[in-house]
């Protein structure tokens, strides 16, 4: 590794543009978002198609892209998120690339890192506690104790904390019932990753809804008075992280929302200032394109006034045949037609990329099982399209294993092609918005609403809510929102169970199915398979 100075020096920082956290990390001022530069860099999203359990090498290949720009002579940067230590001692392990496209250093990344998580998680939960304490105190604000919609948060999966009662014994409170969720899916991620200033930071926290009077008004917490000491606790990790890749390709790192359960997008901070910074950043957005791009480019790229100028969706063989019917077992076997049986998955996310004016090219990641009779097949399906393809080898090449693959997104950046629009106005109402992103996007035969959501939407709309951006929590197997279905499903509908209004974010939150937003381990957690040794070197993390 090199020392962060080095990384620094190489997109021209000066000493007071950042502040080392020990030799190889290190926040960025938030001055660096508005330093003058005649021309901004070009965005590049990484998406993917619908992936495995087991994931699709998709930040590997947003890592490997970076690396790839660099050997064209390109100053590039990448922005990816901060893993989450839910899934990293629970089912998928680490979050931050593989092989030789993997973001140094790999252990801190992993595990606190700079402290972002905890700081964010201790501001969700002071937020809890003073609910909860002025409830105890007299209640002021007439708080009904049934509605308090504010949860409590941990950055594990634990799922025998999703429902629970505080308040319990003596003088300890009202007693209530409540729950907790993962870090990740907290309005408080949500904010950081929205927000682009202090002030605007205390704004969103202000406006964050924890609950209703018994007459069913609105409490937020600006009406509490307590936004002033969640900044203060955010003081820090408002910042973005600078690291770096492999071969010094700079990283900034920053923020952490899963895209199944929340919008999915580094911080737009950190996005923006790598467009000030260098010549071409690449960021990508959680899962696939259904769940990561759409919120991507609805959510982070309308608030932010962002002009993505070209994608890249991440597929490959064992996917395909996966979503061709594949047993997980049988994943290695070759089978041709299952390929183009799941190759109907890889063109409908193609339809999804197109919807939203965004040209892009499909990059073919090569896992060490795939034959070359797969290879080539999966090239001539894209070629029959009209796909522009590369086979992707940064997991075993690093940056040289991604050179086709960076020189084809250039081509498309250079074309100018790119005619981005978000895929619906503010202005409609929020049925419409969750119908439009059903049937354009999962291209459902429509959307089922509970009893309880329509209820909730129309207190949503009645309070002047209606104009925000949506954003739906859906399992990322399937189209669907059941998991079990896999492939090019059609017919289907969506069902929206509940929803949750994220004033301060500005979005509402739509459940369907059976999504939770506080995960379980499995019966095997990567936790039982991690270790450390005399000398630190740890083991089974990634």
């Amino acid at each position: 590794m090199r020392a962060i100075a080095d990384i620094a020096n190489r997109l021209h920082l000066d000493e007071a543009d950042w502040e080392p956290y020990g030799r190889y990390k290190a926040k960025l001022d938030l001055s660096l978002l508005h330093r003058p530069r005649q021309q901004q860099g070009k965005l590049v999203l990484v998406t993917g198609m619908s992936p495995t359990p087991a994931g699709e090498g998709k930040s590997t290949v947003t890592v490997g892209l970076g690396q790839a720009l660099h050997q064209l002579n390109k100053n590039a940067i990448v922005c990816i998120r901060e893993p989450s230590l839910g899934p990293n001692f629970g089912l998928k392990g680490g979050a931050a690339g593989g092989g030789y496209a993997q973001i140094l250093p790999m252990a801190d990344l992993n595990l606190h890192f700079t402290g972002d998580f905890h700081a964010i998680t201790t501001a969700h939960n002071l937020l809890s506690a003073l609910i909860d304490n002025h409830l105890h105190q007299g209640n002021a604000l007439h708080l009904d104790p049934k509605r308090v919609v504010w949860k409590r948060v941990v950055d594990l999966n634990d799922r025998s904390l999703r429902r629970i009662i505080v308040g319990l014994g003596d003088n300890n409170g009202v007693v209530r019932e409540s729950g907790f969720d993962i870090t990740v899916a907290s309005e408080m991620m949500a904010i950081l990753c929205l927000v682009e200033s202090f002030s605007e930071l205390k704004e969103a926290l202000g406006a964050i809804l924890i609950g209703y009077t018994y007459d069913k008004q609105p409490v937020t917490v600006h009406d509490l008075g307590a936004e002033g000491a969640l900044a203060v606790l955010l003081k820090d990790a408002i910042r973005p992280n600078l690291v770096q890749t492999l071969e010094g390709t700079p990283a900034i790192v920053h923020g952490g929302p899963f895209g199944n359960i929340a919008h999915g997008c580094n911080s737009l901070i950190a996005t923006k200032m790598a467009l000030n910074l260098g010549e071409y950043v690449v960021t990508e957005a959680g899962f696939g394109s259904d769940l990561g791009a759409e919120k991507f480019f609805d959510i982070k790229s309308r608030k932010g006034g962002l002009h993505p100028d070209a994608a890249v969706i991440v597929v490959t063989v064992r996917a395909m045949k996966y979503h061709g019917g594949v047993r997980r077992s049988e994943l290695t076997q070759e089978n041709l037609e299952a390929i183009k049986r799941g190759f109907e998955n890889v063109k409908h996310h193609a339809r999804i990329v197109s919807k939203f004016g965004v040209p892009f090219v499909i990059a073919l990641n090569r896992f060490a099982d795939d034959t070359e009779a797969e290879l080539t097949f999966v090239e001539q399906l894209c070629d029959e399209q009209g796909f522009m393809v590369s086979r992707t080898e940064v997991w075993a090449q690093g940056g040289l294993g991604g050179v086709d693959l960076a020189q084809k997104v250039v081509a498309q950046v250079e074309s100018g092609a790119s005619n981005f629009r978000p895929l619906y106005p503010l202005e409609a109402p929020l049925v419409d918005k969750i119908e439009r992103v059903a049937t354009e996007v999962y291209e459902a035969a429509g959307v089922v609403f509970s009893d309880v959501a329509r209820r909730q939407l129309a207190e949503c709309e009645a309070n002047g809510w209606g104009n925000l951006a949506v954003c739906i929590a859906k399992t990322p197997y399937s189209f669907s929102d059941d998991a079990t279905l896999r492939g090019q499903v059609s017919g289907f509908q969506i069902t929206v169970r509940e929803v949750r209004a994220s004033l301060g974010a500005g979005f509402i939150v739509c459940l369907t199915g059976d999504i939770m937003t506080m995960p379980g381990l499995p019966k095997i957690p990567n936790a039982l398979k991690i270790d450390i040794d005399e000398q630190g070197t740890i083991t089974g993390l990634f």
